[in-house]
């Protein structure tokens, strides 16, 4: 699990160690077996992104930095962040809004970038690399509405995603969705892998270790997501990968409506499972009649047996009794 790549960028030249934490060039990460370790694994404190509103301009500031992470009870992963969490926060803007985005790399060894799936940009110069210790400011129209993932682009762009760097942004329909009047509750949940600690080959090649919700595959089980009998519930899921896709389900209902990439004119009635590429995104909506434990998977038991799982407990009240969860 400990099999690490260290990349420190040189002019223009990416020269490859091994070390506590894999890095990795512009092309591609190749371990060189003669290199030494030159470096002691870092744990960065997570920290609050700092957003405020002026007008339409949403001002946004977040961090790249080096985060252990507990994937799995007892498990650590020393993951590539944003803002030390994995998945890194959920952001929230209105269609129409103007980002005003800036990144503080806090990643003394190494570039990272922000690449916004929401946003209509030129990548060659609006998603371009942080250098360590320094900051970028993007400024980005937000036109269309949904539920979209956001993710490091440096290359490899497949190292930064499986190394923790993503998480989501969801653009409000200006007018709102035509069900808003019916939600009780929302919530929002991503998808995602964990491979092998650092190590690209098994990135590229091995299937993941765990398949998880909202970055470990135990939370949502001990803390079940709650409803009250009759309640409309709304999730904002995204499927992150970097490189499976998901089936998105929740057992014993089906979905009344499903928007789409989360945008209020691609809407689809009664649909029993959402098939999400990776990057992909939606927002689904369900109403819960009995009391009781509804498992939230994927439809590949394969990744709901690797940690894809999580509840939702519906009583009478809305509150928690506490017992056990249900688990798939």
């Amino acid at each position: 699990m400990f099999s690490i790549l260290h990349v420190m960028k040189l002019s223009l030249v990416f020269v490859i160690f091994t070390a506590t934490l894999a890095h990795c060039s512009s092309d591609s990460i190749k371990p060189d077996h003669h290199a030494v370790e030159t470096t002691t694994r870092i744990s960065q404190e997570p920290v609050d992104p700092i957003i405020r509103r002026e007008g339409t301009n949403v001002y946004i500031e977040m961090t790249a930095q080096v985060t252990d992470i507990e994937i799995s009870k007892g498990v650590m992963y020393n993951a590539w962040t944003f803002n030390g969490t994995v998945p890194g926060p959920v952001l929230r803007v209105t269609e129409g809004d103007t980002l005003i985005f800036t990144l503080k790399n806090k990643d003394a060894s190494m570039p990272h970038s922000m690449d916004f799936h929401a946003v209509h940009a030129a990548p060659s110069s609006k998603f371009i690399d942080v250098m360590p210790g320094e900051a970028g400011t993007f400024t980005y129209p937000t036109s269309s509405p949904g539920v979209f993932m956001y993710h490091c682009g440096t290359q490899p762009v497949l190292a930064h995603i499986a190394n923790g760097m993503y998480g989501m942004i969801i653009v409000e329909p200006k007018a709102g969705y035509p069900s808003d009047h019916l939600v009780d509750r929302e919530y929002t949940l991503v998808q995602s892998e964990w491979y092998k600690e650092h190590d690209y080959d098994a990135f590229m090649n091995a299937e993941p270790n765990y398949v998880v919700f909202n970055g470990n595959d135990y939370v949502l089980k001990e803390q079940p997501l709650l409803a009250q009998v009759g309640d409309t519930v709304r999730i904002y899921v995204s499927n992150v990968g970097p490189n499976e896709v998901s089936s998105f389900h929740i057992v014993g209902t089906m979905m009344d409506r499903v928007y789409t990439d989360g945008n209020p004119r691609n809407i689809q009635y009664g649909i029993q499972t959402v098939m999400l590429p990776a990057s992909g995104g939606a927002v689904v909506e369900f109403t819960v009649t009995e009391e009781g434990d509804y498992p939230i998977v994927t439809h590949q038991f394969n990744h709901v047996a690797k940690g894809a799982s999580g509840v939702l407990r519906v009583t009478k009240d809305g509150t928690d009794h506490g017992g056990p969860a249900m688990t798939h």
